[in-house]
């Protein structure tokens, strides 16, 4: 790398770090103070209330405080990783950036402490006092052997989980590592011969895990920098490390590793050299976790040994050992069964759960993150990725439950299915908004046909239809381009199995179908050679045309393409007198709430007769995902204040809507912000029909709809479920090519709802 590149990453790296305010973290309130009332209750009188309930019962400290969901990551910074000694104020920004990660991964607050204190038991003296004020403490970069001392303290003498990451992180992400390299080469942890380098916290840590896993500690080589260690040496030892001692006249790395299965690297770069590699077992798993410059690079050791099972501790190469796979997770855990401490069944439980998911199919939120990198279990997908959402529920409730079966969950979590829901619920925004809408859909079996059949974002989809709800999915593609995108994938998809594919290309009802397009289509200039044309090309069409044949319930499309055009399509075969396109309606999934939008795409500039369709459509369907429909109206003009053409076709569509009985509220015409802000709504028309923000804005064209819609994505940082096509019967949805694979499987729930659990 030129030096002025490493000049550019650096200044962008302190950039980072300094714009646009200083630091990586901030203290936000996480209840309103915004006028006295708040103050009194906030602080005095209104606090003691609190204070006095704590002193009363200890334990409902977590129900009247942030203690259960606060974790303290203490350093003396005397070995920060790369760096080493540093001190405690430099180490500032790393502790900071592990309190970030706590919170993106597993919404955990972290206060990040940095102590300048070196003796390790007056350290562990000051991190004991804190414990009134965190539900659990992370040990972070401390030397060794200090680490083993200040751990051995604080667990001792605290009632709270004390979690030493650079031990315990390490040997966990390690030991998933491990049990699955194993199962791709074959071999059995009991029997295979381990050769280790760097006698440091986190590698005797691992060296204790494999053993938990099944190592034999006759069969475990421990190098450090002076050598093997063995009985009778005095050089560089501990009493950690003499653990490992062996009874041998070898004295060196490269005399330990002829036949070793597992080379476990913790030391420094280039230290195995790859004549070392070329000695050692025969499909070598070669774990090289030396940052930034591995024990060897990959290159090196797979050139004297192709078949080598390889991981590191860089994102550059897979099969990255990286402690951001555990730690939120475990806490998070811990954390929300109020756990006493982290004991080995909760690690071991852990080591599982990440193993287990690598060998499930990689999830499309991962794929989308760490687009073009394999991610089929095998040599070069051990572990998951960090971005893999699932890590949360699965690792959480899986060390949950040992903290349950082992007896150190102080409140117990009665239903773990519920829990590890309500978990995924955190992290796919949609998912509990989605709930009774998969519910419904779970009360039949309904066959989707999606028109884009070949694009991986609906081949992930249909890998979670297939293993989440009771649908079957229909693909028009070619199977061959279907069966190669599935293996480069890595989804285990099989055809006729688990899904059907109509081929454009070569399908034994071409006939019937096109057959059925030119009955439908005579009379509208469509001639037999062009509904044969159409038949092999235009795969929504081909979709429409089974959905009106009864080959298929539903059809998604639109992954790509215009939306006017593929409606056009679904209009000229499945519309009908009773069925036409009312309007299309996006559920915004807010921080704060879900919101409706419409119409999105249909109406360009819809009459007062289509905004009042729109109305009734958006609340028919608020009330699908649970929620109690409040219509907003949206003009420029409020109330009647402008004589303007939005107004008037709202005020006209409010009439319309007047005409009848509703089940619904809606309210209009009206401002955006009068819609969301009810106290705004009161001093401009103090006789609303409905208290509250709005649910649903329907707009009086489709570039104001679309405008917020979009607005609310980028800006808002809104995920859309949608666009649903209303006025369609359910028959056919139109997506928009930004969807993605989990908005394909919403969408095909929403499909997959029978018309009865529809109206």
């Amino acid at each position: 790398m030129s030096d002025s590149r490493k000049e550019s990453l650096k200044q962008a790296a302190l950039d980072y770090h300094e714009f646009p305010k200083p630091g990586k973290l901030e203290i936000r309130a996480s209840k309103p103070l915004a006028n006295g009332r708040d103050l009194s209750r906030a602080y005095s009188p209104g606090v003691a209330e609190a204070c006095l309930a704590i002193k009363s019962e200890p334990a409902d400290a977590r129900r009247f405080t942030a203690k259960g969901n606060l974790v303290g990551v203490v350093s003396n910074g005397s070995a920060v990783l790369g760096l080493g000694n540093i001190g405690a104020l430099a180490s500032k920004p790393v502790m900071e950036g592990k309190a970030v990660l706590f919170k993106k991964f597993a919404d955990i607050d972290c206060f990040d402490i940095e102590v300048n204190e070196s003796d390790p038991v007056k350290l562990a003296e000051i991190v004991c006092s804190l414990e009134p004020t965190f539900g659990a403490i992370n040990l972070e970069d401390i030397k060794a052997p200090d680490c083993f001392i200040v751990e051995k303290i604080c667990r001792e003498r605290m009632g709270i989980p004390v979690f030493h990451d650079d031990q315990h992180g390490t040997a966990i992400v390690v030991g998933a590592a491990a049990v699955n390299a194993l199962r791709v080469a074959g071999k059995d942890i009991g029997e295979i011969k381990i050769v280790s380098t760097g006698g440091g916290a986190a590698g005797i840590a691992c060296l204790d895990m494999l053993m938990k896993l099944g190592a034999r500690r006759e069969n475990i080589w421990l190098c450090d920098i002076a050598g093997l260690v063995h009985e009778g040496r005095t050089e560089e030892m501990t009493d950690q490390k003499a653990a490992f001692a062996q009874k041998s006249d070898l004295r060196n790395l490269d005399d330990v590793i002829d036949g070793c299965d597992l080379f476990l690297g913790l030391s420094g770069g280039g230290v195995l050299k790859p004549d070392m590699v070329a000695r050692m077992a025969r499909q070598p798993i070669i774990l090289a976790l030396a940052n930034p410059e591995p024990e060897i690079m990959p290159d090196e050791a797979r050139a004297v040994a192709p078949d080598a099972i390889i991981a590191t501790g860089r994102s550059d190469y897979p099969n990255q050992v990286n402690n951001v796979l555990c730690f939120p997770f475990i806490f998070r855990g811990a954390l929300d069964v109020g756990a006493t401490e982290i004991n080995d069944a909760m690690k071991l439980a852990c080591i599982e759960a990440i193993a287990d998911l690598a060998r499930a199919t990689s999830s499309a939120e991962a794929a989308e993150a760490y687009r073009g990198e394999p991610m089929t279990f095998g040599p070069d997908y051990l572990i998951p990725k960090a971005f893999d959402p699932r890590l949360t529920g699965v690792v959480a409730s899986a060390v949950a439950r040992a903290a349950m079966e082992t007896g150190v969950a102080t409140k117990p979590i009665e239903d773990l299915a519920a829990y590890k829901a309500r978990l995924d619920g955190s992290v796919f925004k949609s998912a509990m908004l989605m709930r009774p809408v998969f519910e419904a859909a779970a009360t039949a079996s309904r066959h989707i046909v999606f028109a884009e059949g070949e694009d991986e974002r609906v081949l992930r989809a249909a890998q979670a239809m297939i293993e989440e709800t009771t649908d079957t999915p229909i693909l028009i593609g070619r199977p061959e381009v279907i069966a190669a995108r599935c293996e480069r994938a890595g989804l285990n998809l099989h055809l006729r199995d688990d899904f059907n594919v109509v081929n454009p290309q070569k399908d034994k009802r071409y006939r019937e179908y096109w057959t059925t397009y030119h009955g439908l289509m005579e009379r509208r200039g469509v001639t037999p050679d062009l509904a044969k044309a159409i038949m092999r090309t235009n795969t929504t069409a081909i979709g429409a045309v089974m959905v009106h044949r009864g080959d298929a319930d539903s059809l998604i499309c639109g992954t790509f393409g215009q939306y006017l055009w593929h409606l056009k399509y679904v209009q000229q075969v499945l519309g009908t007198p009773q069925l036409k396109p009312v309007g299309a309606l996006s559920l915004m999934i807010l921080e704060d709430g879900p919101l409706f939008v419409a119409d999105t795409h249909i109406h360009a500039e819809p009459t007062p007769e289509q905004i009042a369709e729109t109305c009734i459509g958006a609340a028919r369907h608020a009330r699908r995902f649970g929620l109690t429909p409040k219509i907003a109206l949206c003009s420029h003009s409020q109330f009647g204040n402008l004589d303007c053409d939005t107004g008037r076709r709202m005020r006209a569509a409010m009439a319309i809507l007047d005409s009848e009985p509703r089940d619904f509220l809606y309210e209009g015409e009206m401002n955006i912000d009068a819609a969301l802000d009810e106290e705004l709504r009161d001093r401009i028309y103090p006789n609303s029909r409905y208290r509250g923000a709005a649910n649903a804005l329907i707009f009086a064209n489709s570039d104001a709809a679309s405008g917020v819609r979009n607005i609310l994505k980028v800006k808002g940082n809104g995920l859309e479920v949608g666009p649903i096509l209303m006025g369609m019967g359910n028959r056919a949805h139109i997506v928009t090519s930004s969807i993605t694979a989990r908005g394909l499987l919403n969408m095909s729930a929403i499909a997959g709802t029978p018309v009865a659990h529809y109206g």
